[in-house]
């Protein structure tokens, strides 16, 4: 292996740098016990190019790292080398062709941030801070999604190196297999993208309701919820998040609905399904809030405490009567600390294309997610979505990649017969299996 690529730096294990490099690899404060042999901070495509030359000339095999936002750190492998896209944060706005060509580290904050400037419009991640290439990937549930479909659903191309050290485009037309399995495999896809040219639409009118509610109506509030979900209309995106609300200063059941209204349509009225739960007298607290900004709607800062996260989740059809049961017997109604919450994700459903390989979903993602700040706290925090995760597993229906730690619990995150798809086409591009794939249980 030569000095390093061109314009980036290799960092080999042991070296100055290498740990800062493995550790920021990962957002997340839980560090994984894993190290790569060397790791590459690419700056363009073409240390990209160098970079998968170079390991398949050593003999390497090869993950990536776009914005770091794995809770798990699946980017973060023993052996191997690991290239760092975390500078590759170019926004191109193509107004004209409703496109935006962005790098794979490019956060949904900053690519929201552009758009706004043009009254244009993307699904974002929940979280401003998540990056676009692992989030696109792995399918992509974001702001607006039961309209747009997953984020992976809006990628019009990319541009990605090959196992061969090939950078080429791949869309519907070239290479359409390969633009297939971008569109959902997850951190299980064969090549590193450098570019996605993602599909933009205008920019909805967006109103947030929030209504607060004492645990004690929980169920009532739960089982009214997800019975009206087949009725909601697309354009509202409703969930729960059950814990401590900074609303109330107690914990709660927060339902929120969001609406994406587009400009002839009233968000007001879009919202008024809210006002017939049945415990509307109950709620502690009720606002409606214009937003503009779509990190607006999750981040609540950087000013606060350093948490460390353990999350993970199931999709299920289960109906309200056999669901509520079910994850009170898995601890649901426990939360573990103040930081700590469990959500309820309203999804529905959303047509299933067949040029993307994302294929699992149900009406409900049902996700415990434990945050807290001592180390000395791990083992409680973890036993508690680990345990939930165990109860809750003959009622899954899949995982999504952005939550799921398959090195830990088996889950499906594509349907069987796509998965296998994935794997003939991996054979093609990656026939010597240079690329990690799923980060699984032994």
């Amino acid at each position: 292996m030569s000095a390093g690529p061109p314009e980036g730096q290799l960092l080999r294990r042991g070296e100055p740098g290498y740990e800062a490099a493995r550790q920021s690899a990962v957002w997340n404060p839980r560090k994984p016990k894993r190290y790569p042999d060397c790791i590459v901070l690419a700056t363009s495509a073409d240390d990209v190019v160098w970079a998968v030359r170079a390991a398949a000339a050593e003999g390497l095999r090869v993950s990536v790292r776009s914005g770091g936002h794995s809770w798990y750190g699946n980017c973060v492998r023993d052996a191997g080398m690991l290239i760092d896209l975390s500078r590759l944060t170019e926004v191109v706005i193509d107004h004209g062709t409703m496109t935006a060509a962005v790098g794979p580290a490019v956060t949904g904050r900053q690519l929201d941030a552009e758009l706004i400037e043009q009254d244009l419009f993307f699904p974002i991640g929940h979280c401003g801070t998540v990056g676009i290439g692992g989030f696109a990937l792995g399918g992509g549930y974001g702001w607006n999604s039961r309209v747009r479909g997953p984020a992976c659903l809006s990628i019009r191309a990319i541009d990605v190196v090959l196992a061969s050290g090939e950078l080429l485009t791949a869309d519907d037309s070239n290479h359409p297999e390969l633009l297939w399995s971008a569109r959902g495999a997850g951190p299980g896809f064969f090549g590193v993208v450098t570019r996605f040219y993602l599909e933009l639409c205008a920019r909805p009118r967006m109103l947030r309701a929030t209504d607060v509610y004492p645990l004690d109506v929980h169920d009532e509030v739960i089982q009214w919820a997800l019975e009206l979900l087949p009725s909601l209309p697309p354009e509202v995106e409703m969930s729960a998040r059950v814990g401590y609300s900074h609303l109330v200063g107690e914990p709660a059941v927060t339902l929120t609905g969001l609406a994406f209204a587009s400009s002839d349509a009233d968000p007001v009225g879009l919202l008024e399904p809210l006002a017939r739960c049945p415990v509307l007298g109950r709620a502690l607290k009720r606002t409606r809030t214009a937003i503009e900004r779509l990190p607006d709607l999750h981040d609540r800062g950087t000013d606060g405490p350093v948490i460390r996260w353990d999350v993970d989740g199931i999709w299920t059809d289960l109906p309200a009567s056999e669901i509520l049961p079910a994850a009170a017997a898995a601890g649901l109604r426990s939360i573990p600390s103040e930081h700590s919450f469990v959500l309820w994700m309203l999804w529905g459903h959303h047509p299933v294309r067949e040029n993307a390989c994302w294929s699992i979903q149900a009406p409900l993602y049902l996700s415990p997610n434990a945050g807290w700040e001592d180390v000395s706290d791990d083992a409680r925090h973890e036993r508690w979505v680990d345990e939930a995760l165990r109860s809750l597993a003959p009622y899954s229906r899949g995982v999504q990649f952005s939550d799921a730690n398959l090195a830990a619990r088996a889950g499906e995150g594509v349907s069987a017969e796509n998965a296998r798809r994935i794997e003939e086409i991996r054979a093609l591009y990656d026939p010597d299996g240079l690329f990690f794939s799923y980060l699984l249980a032994a």
